[in-house]
Formats: structure tokens, C-alpha cells, sequence
């Protein structure tokens, strides 16, 4: 999955979208708490559909 890293010396380890510092489980905790793709991508603006989407998958991994 190319569009989330892990990398030890950004944000402690924690799997992130790439080229960014959001980790992955803010997404999942933004759709847990109800929130749409599209505001996501309004809090998030440098996101994409297809980097929510990644971090969606990996989460389900």
C-alpha cells in the first residue's frame, strides 16, 4: 500500500499518509465518529479521495 508509511522517526512509528504527518487512525476516527469522505477532505485539504480510501484498506488489513 503504497499511499500509507511507517516510518520510526515520523510521528513515533505510526502508519501516516504519505507525504503528510496524519496518521492513519485520525481518518478511521473521523469516519467512526460519522464524518463522510467529503469532510474529511474539507478538514484535510491537502487529502485525497484515493489516500482515504488507502487508509480505509489498511485498516481493514
Amino acid at each position: 500500500m503504497e499511499e500509507i508509511v511507517v516510518d520510526p522517526k515520523i510521528m513515533a512509528g505510526k502508519p501516516i499518509i504519505k507525504g503528510t504527518r496524519i496518521p492513519v487512525d485520525a481518518i478511521l476516527k473521523r469516519v467512526v465518529d460519522g464524518m463522510t469522505i467529503e469532510e474529511i477532505l474539507e478538514e484535510y485539504p491537502n487529502l485525497t479521495r484515493e489516500k482515504v480510501r488507502a487508509a480505509l484498506e489498511y485498516a481493514e488489513k
